[in-house]
Formats: C-alpha cells, structure tokens, sequence
C-alpha cells in the first residue's frame, strides 16, 4: 500500500486529475452520495487541468455521449416520461464522465497502471473489511448466511449489503484480482491478495462471475502466460478436450435435455425473488419458454426468468412498433408488469412484475430500439479489440467480464454500474492506445 501510494503521489504531480479520477473509482462502492462528490472533484480538476492542457476527442469516449444523447431524445416518445426524466439523473455518468475524460490531459501508460494498482490495493480493503464483519456477525448471530451472496429485504444478513448486490462487488473485486493474478512477478502478498480476492469472490456466490473469472485464468494461462511449457501444455489440454468431447456427446445432448426440461432450483444465474418457500414448483427452461400461463406458485429459478424474459420482449417486438424506438428510457417496467398480469405470475412482496429484464442487451433494445443496442454492441466489440491488440491483460479481463455480465444484469440501469463501467471504459480506451509516449533520453 505504502508503495502503490506513493507511485500515486508521484504520478498526480504529472497530471493532477489522476488522485480525483481514482477517488471516483475507488468509492463506487461508497454510498451514492460520496461517490457523486468524487465524481464533481474530478470534473472541477479535469476544467481546471483543461486551461493548462488542451482537450482532444477520442472517437470511443465520444459512444458513451452518443447513448446518453439518445436516452434523453428517447423521452420525446416514451411510454412513462416521468419514469425516463428521472433515470436521466441516474445516467448522466455516461455524459459526464467522457467529456471532462477528454478534456484533461491524457494519462500515460504509468499513471493508468498506478489508478489500477491503488484501486486493486482498496478493493482488497473492501474484502477484508466484509470478511471480518461477517466474522463477528457470526459469532454474534451464528447464522452461516453472513458468508455469502447479499442480505435480503427482510432480513439484514449476508456478506455484503443488499444496496451493494453481491454481483455487482463481485465485478469490482475480479477486476483488482486480475491485477494481482497476472502480475509477472508476484510478491507473497500479491499472492495472498489474490487469494483473498478469489476467496471472497466465491463467498459472494455470483456463479456467472465465478465461471467467467475461472474462465478468464484459463485463459490468463494458455494464452497471456510467459511460463515455459506453455505451448505444449495448451495443446495438449485441447487435444483431450477434444477427444473427451468425442466420446461423451451423446451424454452431452442427453444432460442438456434434461436440464432443459427438468424441474430444478438450481441455475447457473441468482435468482431474482428471495425468501422462497418449501413445496413451490421450480419452473423449467422449456416451461419459461412454452407455458401459456403459470401460477403464483411457480417460482423462476435465474437462468428460466431470463429466459421468460427474453421471450416477452420478443412478444414486445411483434405487439408494439419500438424495434426503432424503444418504449423510451426506464419506461418498460409498466409493459413488463402487463405481462406478469397476462401469464399470471407471483406478483406478491418482491414478485416478477417489478423486475427487470436482467440482461443489459435486451434492456437497452427495450427501451432505446436498436441504435441503442448497436451503439453498446459497438462499444463491447472496440473494447475488446483494444484490449486484445494492448496486451494488458487487466484490461481483457474487464472487456471480457462486461460481455459476459451483460448477458445476466441489466448493469448500466444501476448508478454503481454505470459509473464503473463508464470510467474503466474511458480509462482503458484512451490515452496510450491513441496517443505516442514521449520517447525516453537514453
């Protein structure tokens, strides 16, 4: 911490809106309140570092302008203008945090890796500070529940606040632990950091992230690693995999399908109503998708309200002309609530009519037709090129986790998640992979 301080110290001497643009980052998990002060501190230092440097437009800072531009036009035709005025505020992020991005003085390769070195170093804070909290609630209550996933409406027990969504944290600590995993060189603590970070990781029960995260270290391994041995370890595994898959794929499709048409709690994604009760039926995959109606003792396990969702927006895009449109910013949840009416589904405390559509790809198209929609797609695809072609592999890996938790959250309607999607998106596709170092005296 102590080094990783004064690398920050030394590099904010450099640019001056490099200690305001990591406060932003490294209280997103604060409440809303801190984090909106920080994000004012790094504009007032990006208008005053702008008269000693001028600004320059980077063409991808300028998408994220372009999706807010398109969420306030989307209230001239929204189905719930005052549902879509207020989410203004919630999004302004996307605006903001770009321009001023663009109106500092770029940072250079050094001061991006001190930012992610400090904000790696504080998300370890975080793990330990919940960590030893659950412990002494434990011993307080003794309820293993304190160890894991988020605490619910109607009770305060969990591993981190509910208003902090364990999926969300989980986003922000895998972050911080591919800086320690993929470090080259690793001390004993940036070991044990990232043991902490993969150990707090699986307390917070996301199993989207954990497959993704697991899957990114494979990845790390085979394709980013310097280690000796690397290629022929590779092939090897891929040749097994392979001949594994060859043998096993009648076993495949037969597990498949009935995973696809069984009856089960269990769900590769959280589900989206707590405090369920003994003796409810678990509704299929198939059953989400071909029911003609349900009962309130139907409950959804993650993956199947997905997929119910995903079948109601296409209903959506056949019933209603928003393929271009959207039904306007925040304004699907009344379409949303007709349909849980129409299909007869749990509508009681925390029921299915109030839920979004937990998947940011289908949210947005929902709301702001497709230009919306490609504009995200856009975004994704430049951001995983960059990271790809910069090597860096903090970078991949945040590329990478935001495809992967769009397809299960609606992250950019949430204030955290559009702050720290918006800021490590400016901060990774700007600067060095657009703009020459200076090239150092011999």
């Amino acid at each position: 911490m102590k080094n990783a301080f004064q690398n920050l110290i030394k590099e904010n001497k450099e640019n001056k809106t490099l200690i305001p643009f990591f406060l932003l980052l490294v209280t997103i998990p604060f409440p809303f309140a801190v984090n909106n002060i920080a994000l004012g501190i790094f504009i007032i230092s990006a208008i005053i570092n702008f008269k000693k440097h001028q600004g320059s437009v980077t063409k991808l800072l300028v998408l994220p302008i372009i999706l807010y531009l398109l969420m306030v036009v989307s209230c001239i035709w929204s189905i719930d203008k005052n549902e879509s005025f207020k989410a203004l505020s919630k999004e302004i992020p996307l605006l903001l945090i770009p321009v001023f991005f663009m109106l500092k003085k770029p940072f250079t390769k050094n001061q991006k890796k001190s930012i992610i070195e400090f904000y790696s170093h504080s998300m370890v804070l975080l793990a330990i500070f919940f960590l030893v909290r659950a412990v002494v609630r434990y011993f307080i209550s003794n309820d293993s529940r304190v160890f894991f996933y988020h605490g619910e409406d109607y009770v305060d027990y969990g591993l981190v606040p509910k208003l902090l969504n364990a999926i969300h944290v989980s986003v922000f600590v895998a972050v911080a632990f591919f800086y320690f995993f993929s470090k080259e060189k690793k001390s004993f603590l940036d070991k044990a950091f990232a043991l902490i970070l993969f150990g707090f990781l699986l307390l917070l029960s996301s199993k989207n992230i954990v497959i993704t995260v697991v899957l990114l270290v494979l990845i790390y391994i085979f394709f980013f690693s310097k280690s000796g041995y690397r290629m022929r370890l590779r092939n090897i595994i891929v040749l097994g995999l392979i001949v594994a898959l060859g043998l096993s794929i009648g076993k495949i499709k037969q597990r498949f399908e009935v995973e696809f048409s069984s009856n089960t709690k269990r769900s590769l994604s959280a589900d989206v109503v707590n405090g369920i009760p003994q003796g409810v039926h678990y509704v299929s995959i198939k059953e989400a998708w071909t029911n003609k109606t349900f009962t309130p003792n139907d409950y959804f396990p993650g993956t199947a309200f997905r997929v119910y969702q995903l079948r109601i927006f296409k209903e959506f895009l056949s019933e209603n002309n928003i393929f271009f449109t959207g039904f306007g910013l925040n304004a699907s949840y009344p379409m949303i609530y007709n349909k849980a009416v129409f299909y007869n589904l749990y509508m009681g405390n925390d029921g299915y009519h109030d839920k979004n559509f937990h998947n940011q790809y289908i949210q947005i198209f929902a709301e702001l037709g497709v230009f919306g929609f490609l504009i995200i797609i856009i975004m994704l695809i430049y951001n995983i090129k960059n990271a790809i072609m910069s090597k860096d592999f903090v970078f991949f890996a945040f590329a990478f986790l935001m495809i992967s938790l769009f397809l299960t959250e609606s992250f950019l309607w949430r204030q955290r998640g559009v702050v720290f999607f918006t800021a490590f998106y400016c901060l990774f596709n700007s600067g060095y992979l657009h703009i020459k170092e200076p090239k150092q005296n011999a």
